[in-house]
């Protein structure tokens, strides 16, 4: 409709400009030449107008395709100081930014709303031109977990970590692939996941990061448990019968020993013999009987309690220890109002564990320090920590620390960390390690921050 009447309006313009043309031409062949220069004046004037007014349609258009252009649907095209023949497309031009000022609003709106979902989840995702490399986008969740500000290529990342980089670029749409990373100098396990989209002739790689580092350390801390549940009953009822039987034979031999022939010492052998069966078969109850404390373990009586309290046992029941040893233990704590809520004796029993593995740490240092500190750690996490300068322990050997019978020492039993894990996992907590060879080692215990705090 709107352009109709601009159709009306160029169509008469041109039609009285054509017949005027035509009286022009008539009067030409009639030889009445001052008529013809009258009418020589209207065709100029027509040819003005018909100019003026196409020329005024064009900046119109020109203003309109300027703001579709640089989306300035906002623009106001005034309907009523313009020209009678301009009204109707000014109308139909403020009609039209309306309507995208509308679709722009809803995506927009769409835009802002899947961002923030994406914000708030945990997984990490980043989205790249598989191509070119640029990245479009990242969530604050990968940010944080990969502990950089900002990616501007996926090449970029290559510097940071080079494993990561590749793994991220073999990965094929569709694929998922566990790879371990060092975020915040801690060993995790990530999910990696991926998929591909296009849009406008591009292809985009989207990726996944998926921090699955406690889901593996519960499913391993059931596994364990099942193994050695299963594995402490079958010695105990194996184990048992063996030694109650050496310890029946050995009374019976005894008191044969004065009707028996033992010239040759053949008996002396043969008592030393059942000795033997019986001290290692009581071993081996004794053994089990150990490790049946990771699976002993069950609710936490949790209750609020200051860190101070907790550092202050921790100050009266080691310093003894320490003291005859000459090691300086080290309380750092810059906040005496830090809580925490959980089982004080199983925490007080995680920091008896890690505070005597750094006491055989440090044993052979010059100036053997343990530190021993609490803080909030900024994300609504609050951290117990115990360092050391001692030895420090090896790559090759982080991944088995926490694994039930492992022990760097030849006298341990390989329970401590084990059942540290364990504690930590019962209070929704993590406990991580941190060490370089040669400069000492610290542990960290994570719990989430006290409501109020």
């Amino acid at each position: 409709m709107i352009f109709k009447k601009y159709d009306w309006n160029l169509v008469v313009r041109i039609v009285l400009l054509f017949a005027t043309l035509s009286v022009a031409a008539w009067l030409m062949v009639n030889g009445d030449i001052l008529f013809m220069l009258l009418l020589g004046v209207v065709i100029i004037i027509q040819a003005i107008d018909l100019y003026r007014f196409s020329n005024k349609i064009r900046k119109e258009l020109e203003q309109f395709v300027e703001s579709v252009h640089y989306r300035d649907f906002s623009r106001h095209f005034d309907e009523k100081n313009a020209p009678v023949a301009v009204q109707p497309m000014r109308k139909g031009f403020n009609e039209i930014n309306s309507t995208l000022k509308l679709i722009s609003k809803e995506r927009e709106t769409q835009y802002q709303y899947l961002q923030k979902i994406l914000e708030l989840v945990d997984t990490g995702i980043l989205s790249y031109n598989h191509k070119e490399g640029e990245v479009m986008w990242m969530n604050e969740s990968l940010k944080h977990l990969l502990n950089i500000p900002y990616l501007k290529t996926i090449q970029s990342l290559e510097k940071r970590d080079e494993t990561l980089y590749q793994e991220i670029i073999s990965l094929k749409p569709g694929d998922h692939k566990v790879v371990s990373i060092i975020a915040d100098k801690n060993n995790l396990k990530i999910l990696l996941s991926a998929t591909a989209f296009q849009t406008e002739g591009k292809l985009y790689k989207l990726v996944a990061f998926q921090n699955i580092n406690e889901a593996l350390d519960e499913t391993e801390s059931k596994a364990w448990q099942k193994l050695l549940s299963v594995m402490t009953h079958e010695i105990m009822n194996s184990v048992a019968p063996i030694s109650s039987l050496a310890d029946t034979l050995k009374n019976r031999l005894q008191l044969s020993l004065k009707e028996l022939n033992n010239n040759s010492g053949s008996l002396d052998d043969l008592e030393l013999g059942i000795e033997t069966i019986k001290k290692r078969s009581e071993g081996l109850l004794r053994f089990a009987e150990t490790y049946r404390n990771l699976n002993k373990i069950t609710t936490p009586n949790v209750k609020k309690i200051f860190v101070r309290d907790l550092f202050e046992n921790m100050h009266r029941l080691m310093q003894p220890t320490l003291e005859q040893k000459n090691i300086e233990l080290d309380i750092i704590l810059k906040d005496p109002d830090l809580e925490l809520e959980v089982d004080p004796s199983l925490i007080e029993q995680v920091l008896i564990n890690l505070i005597l593995n750094a006491t055989e740490a440090v044993k052979d240092v010059a100036a053997p320090q343990i530190h021993l500190s609490g803080y909030n750690s900024g994300n609504n996490k609050t951290v117990i920590k115990v360092s050391d300068n001692g030895v420090g322990i090896s790559a090759e050997l982080m991944e088995k620390i926490f694994v039930p019978f492992f022990s760097t020492r030849k006298t341990g039993s390989g329970i401590g960390l084990s059942l540290c894990k364990q504690i930590m996992m019962l209070h929704k907590g993590t406990i991580q390690v941190n060490s370089v060879q040669g400069e000492g080692t610290a542990f960290s215990l994570w719990f989430d921050m006290v409501d109020g705090a």
